[in-house]
């Protein structure tokens, strides 16, 4: 399963984020290091189901009001102040969890509460672009050590073999989610030979091995208190930013499982159907007000982005009659499977079961009901039979 990371320094609102996106039941306080453990959690990105499209009677019966949630891994850290790669904090453990993230949703404290190491300082007393870069830094520098504490030896040994360095590098840094294409990238990019590095030039490769191995977006959090010049200073970043309530996620979510009203994530309003009280009944109308003001309260549209546009997945539909867009026992589009842009139709038969891409055969568009072949290229939302001798 796709992982996520979620990272940002204590009191950023990274408990109260995953909370409101996995339901999970987990301590939210305002004092730096709530969290010491990594918390798992399952959360879902959405996309328009295609039962829509494909005139289903009565729907597919797994989608929510015409929408697909579809689960990836979310990881709460240990928050990270400045110098964790040393170790400061609870740096080592932050960025051990951080191995299996294949994006990271880093979550920043936009109203200026809490300073760099999320002590809380009061509303706009603190400057939020302060915290953009550290992050990245900090994973970078990880990987820096990483490398440096071997460097020789790894060079001597690509200096013995010949050839390319990729696999020497590759090995050193395994389980740290660099791959050897994102290794290939940032030689690439950097030209001169590595034997020939100083710290310089391997700090530079760390930072690009982070980028391609690590990308980011900035959950600008707490969007509801937070001075509308600090919003519009995080927008004009050339980093992706997403203003975000977690606080108003995380109500609107659990108002919707007490029943007080039906809300479908990443939705900009919600309709009210049991009976709150006073009190609820004015906190959900503040809450309405910010999602008609901002649009959502931003916690959905992170995920989405992190996955489609920062990692360039989509969501494809494997079904095993394609008249019927059903699975062997009747169930209407009972999959759905994150898959990288430029998969191909073997490639799905593989995500579906290794012996069903070992005998693939071709595969099916159950749209048109055109016949594919294995280097056939899918698109989001493809419905596909794969047909093979198994």
């Amino acid at each position: 399963m796709l992982s996520i990371g979620l990272a940002g320094k204590p009191n950023s609102g990274k408990s109260t984020f995953f909370k409101a996106a996995t339901l999970a039941d987990v301590e939210i306080a305002n004092y730096p290091f709530t969290t010491i453990d990594a918390n798992h959690g399952i959360s879902y990105v959405k996309v328009r189901c295609p039962c829509l499209d494909l005139g289903v009677s009565g729907g597919c019966g797994r989608c929510t009001k015409g929408m697909r949630f579809v689960p990836v891994e979310l990881i709460d850290v240990a928050g990270l102040v400045p110098d964790a790669h040393l170790g400061k904090g609870l740096g080592n453990e932050f960025l051990d969890s951080l191995r299996v993230a294949e994006v990271v949703i880093h979550v920043l404290d936009a109203s200026g509460s809490t300073d760099a190491e999320g002590n809380p300082v009061g509303i706009g007393n603190y400057d939020p672009l302060s915290d953009v870069n550290f992050l990245k830094h900090e994973i970078g520098m990880w990987i820096f050590g990483i490398l440096k504490r071997n460097w020789e030896k790894l060079m001597r040994s690509y200096k013995a073999m010949g050839g390319k360095p990729e696999a020497i590098l590759a090995d050193q840094l395994g389980g740290t989610g660099v791959l050897e294409v994102h290794i290939r990238r940032a030689l690439a990019e950097i030209k001169t030979d590595p034997g020939t590095w100083k710290d310089e030039e391997l700090e530079h490769f760390s930072t690009l091995l982070r980028e391609y191995s690590k990308p980011m977006i900035i959950a600008a959090n707490k969007v509801d208190i937070a001075p509308t010049g600090n919003i519009d200073r995080l927008m004009a970043l050339s980093d992706p930013v997403v203003p975000v309530s977690a606080a108003a996620e995380n109500a609107l979510r659990m108002a919707d499982k007490a029943g007080l009203i039906e809300y479908v994530p990443g939705d900009s309003d919600f309709q009210i159907v049991g009976e709150p009280n006073k009190a609820q009944q004015a906190a959900l109308e503040k809450m309405r007000e910010l999602l008609l003001g901002r649009g959502t309260t931003g916690v959905q549209e992170c995920l989405n982005r992190a996955v489609f546009d920062l990692l360039d997945y989509m969501v494809v539909f494997p079904v095993e009659d394609e008249n019927k867009f059903t699975d062997s026992k009747g169930v209407v589009l009972p999959e759905a499977f994150l898959m990288r842009r430029g998969s191909t139709a073997k490639d799905l038969a593989y995500k579906v079961h290794s012996d069903i891409g070992d005998s693939f055969l071709f595969a099916i568009d159950a749209r048109s009901k055109m016949r594919l072949g294995e280097k056939h290229e899918l698109k989001e939302g493809d419905v596909i039979k794969i047909v093979s001798t198994k």
